[in-house]
């Protein structure tokens, strides 16, 4: 269970980073400005990941303010949906960041923690 937790893991930051840049891409203005849009919100959402969210993160968050980064950079990715009319697809991140989140605690699957498998 906790190999699959793994993975869910990794898929909910990779839909969280695709849902900023899709909402991006497909707003409803001159194709060069949808471009900046998608391509900021990605860059954005990707250097916030490296410097704090990444195992290997240069400033590595740990308790309350990483729980406060993560709300935010995966409430993005919610919020993104939800902008987009997606509002099932939403909650269904939502829900499946919390469950997961929750068991990664459970089971030490975050930055900084013991392994135990």
């Amino acid at each position: 269970m906790r190999t699959a937790n793994a993975g869910v893991l990794f898929a909910i930051e990779l839909v969280a980073l695709g849902a900023v840049g899709a909402y991006g891409f497909t707003r409803d203005v001159a194709a060069p400005l949808a471009w900046l849009y998608g391509l900021l919100g990605l860059a954005v959402m990707i250097t916030a990941w490296a410097l704090f969210g990444s195992p290997k993160a240069r400033y590595s968050t740990r308790g309350a303010v990483r729980v406060a980064f993560e709300t935010v950079w995966f409430g993005a990715g919610v919020a993104a949906l939800a902008l987009s009319g997606a509002y099932v697809w939403a909650a269904v991140l939502a829900g499946v960041c919390g469950v997961s989140k929750a068991l990664a605690v459970r089971w030490q699957q975050y930055p900084g923690a013991q392994a135990q498998f």
